[in-house]
């Protein structure tokens, strides 16, 4: 009996997990094939695309979300950022186990088996990856060509086979989709059970009464080729349009400038989409990963400037400064001064990318500042190798508070109050314009690897350790020339919200950020469903 019988079936597994793990999907039976090539209303996306302009509002589209709207065939990864942000280190690693058999049964069966693995035992109340985490990955995996023909609908229905909880905020808030048919999630005492119903949310009504016959309007389909009429809401077009495998590859990315609402806030440890790859060097990284974090940690908060710093350089961590301040003082108003006080120190005012902004002024100033927050955990609080000082949000203790430390030496302050991930800043509260006349702008970016060293709705106290934990990071820092405040404000040549609005401004033009009149409570209640403080409502929020 030859050797190469004993190989086969290993071959042929192999074939089958290599398609799987490059994210092609599965080839359809020629029953389905015959089948579906036997119907006269079938046509092919590229037509639909390129007569878009003849849609119109008296156009419905149902699509098909996972299968015509995402440029990936692979469910995997949307799954594994549940497990990972929802669940822990432990349920993602059982996902990654059991991506294997995934890849060899049916894909209704793998499918149950990762919403088993991911949603069972989670509580529905806290439940906010599908509003705060996924948004931002799905955003990234949406083609182009199928986001334009949506948008000359005049009504949108979608349709997954996801659960509901995952799509429902993305579909609904961000991509202004107006009905979205997804799986419910079985609910026991409060607990998701890791089971889907086999009845999905009604919508045949919403169908009937905008019937085509009634009031014009002309039902086509959008689903992929290999998902053909896997959803009885398709008998209801008139056409259906089938998105190929060709059609995802050649399909572009939608830039973020199209984006219909502005993705300005989002939660979530991951940095970067966990494909299967990608999965294995997070879960691999994970155990050197905490080790070189804490290696760093004491680096920083036990060595002098001079020599914590080429050691941090040399393991990941490196920082770039850019000096553009001027030897004299610019102020918005040059003729603002303030002859008569008593010299303070310098205020530093930088917007807030992670907790250790002011830590990284430090290294580029090579001194020691002290550090005002509107809110830090403990444990962040004595690790710091700064002095740090929490401000009350009583607009009369912490105008009290920051003078005195002014009166002591240099202070840096970040006025949002909160932490910013994406090219935005949110509002500058004005109270730093009425503390100093000597404010320095300090323009921050920081741009991680693996993960994020932020979150609202996770332990905030682990957020130093999430960062120092990254293979490598790069922070920007930039010193603006200073800004005159007090002495504006106090002449009332400008007003304190001037004073604020100018630096927000200067510091959004050195970044290339836009500015926002989003505030800490606005991002607390999109990502954590309360404001910052306590959690008052886990109802989700409606992004406006």
């Amino acid at each position: 009996m030859p050797k190469s019988f004993f190989f086969k079936p290993f071959f042929f597994l192999y074939r089958i997990f290599f398609r799987k793990l490059k994210g092609f999907p599965r080839s359809v039976s020629s029953s389905h094939h015959a089948s579906s090539s036997q119907s006269k209303n079938d046509k092919f996306f590229g037509s639909l695309y390129s007569r878009r302009s003849d849609l119109s509002n008296q156009t419905m589209i149902i699509f098909n979300f996972e299968g015509a709207l995402l440029k990936s065939s692979s469910l995997f990864d949307y799954f594994m950022l549940v497990a990972f942000e929802a669940g822990g280190l432990l349920r993602s690693l059982v996902l990654f186990l059991l991506y294997p058999l995934i890849c060899l049964v049916s894909e209704e069966t793998g499918l149950k088996i990762m919403v088993m693995v991911c949603f069972f035992g989670l509580k529905k109340d806290s439940f906010r990856v599908g509003t705060a985490v996924l948004p931002k990955f799905f955003f990234e995996d949406v083609g182009l060509e199928a986001f334009e023909v949506l948008q000359r609908a005049g009504k949108k229905v979608g349709v997954s086979n996801l659960p509901r909880v995952m799509i429902e905020s993305f579909l609904k808030d961000y991509l202004e989709i107006d009905v979205v048919v997804g799986k419910e999630l079985k609910v026991f005492c409060g607990y998701f059970l890791g089971l889907m119903e086999e009845k999905e949310n009604n919508v045949l009504p919403v169908l009937e009464e905008h019937d085509g016959e009634d009031i014009g309007f002309d039902i086509i389909g959008i689903t992929a080729s290999n998902k053909f009429h896997d959803h009885q809401l398709f008998y209801y077009c008139k056409d259906v349009y089938l998105v190929g495998n060709s059609d995802k590859r050649s399909s572009k990315k939608l830039p973020r400038d199209r984006y219909p609402k502005k993705l300005v806030f989002h939660d979530g440890r991951l940095a970067l989409k966990p494909i299967p790859l990608d999965t294995i060097a997070i879960l691999m990284w994970v155990p050197l990963g905490i080790a070189l974090a804490i290696f760093r940690i004491i680096v920083g908060i036990s060595l002098p400037y001079g020599v914590s710093f080429p050691i941090l350089h040399f393991s990941g961590l490196r920082l770039t400064v850019n000096d553009n301040t001027k030897r004299e003082s610019q102020s918005i108003n040059s003729y603002c001064s303030l002859p008569n006080d008593k010299p303070k120190g310098v205020l530093y005012v930088c917007n807030h990318r992670t907790l250790l902004d002011p830590l990284y002024i430090c290294f580029a100033l090579k001194k020691n500042l002290h550090a005002v927050t509107y809110s830090l955990s403990k444990m962040s609080e004595i690790l710091s190798p700064i002095k740090t000082v929490r401000l009350t949000r009583n607009r009369h203790q912490d105008a009290e508070m920051m003078e005195r430390l002014m009166n002591q030496g240099d202070v840096v302050v970040c006025p949002e109050g909160t932490t910013c991930r994406e090219p935005y800043l949110l509002r500058f509260s004005p109270l730093f314009s009425e503390i100093s006349d000597e404010i320095v702008p300090v323009a921050v970016d920081a741009h991680v690897t693996m993960f994020h060293g932020t979150t609202a709705g996770g332990l905030k106290c682990l957020d130093p350790l999430f960062f120092m934990m990254n293979p490598s990071a790069i922070y920007t820092v930039q010193l603006l020339d200073t800004v005159s405040g007090l002495s504006c404000c106090r002449d009332g040549s400008r007003s304190s919200i001037d004073v604020a609005n100018y630096v927000q401004g200067e510091v959004g033009r050195a970044l290339g950020f836009e500015c926002t009149k989003f505030t800490r409570r606005d991002k607390y209640l999109i990502l954590a469903g309360n404001e910052g403080i306590a959690c008052k409502s886990n109802q989700p929020l409606k992004f406006e």
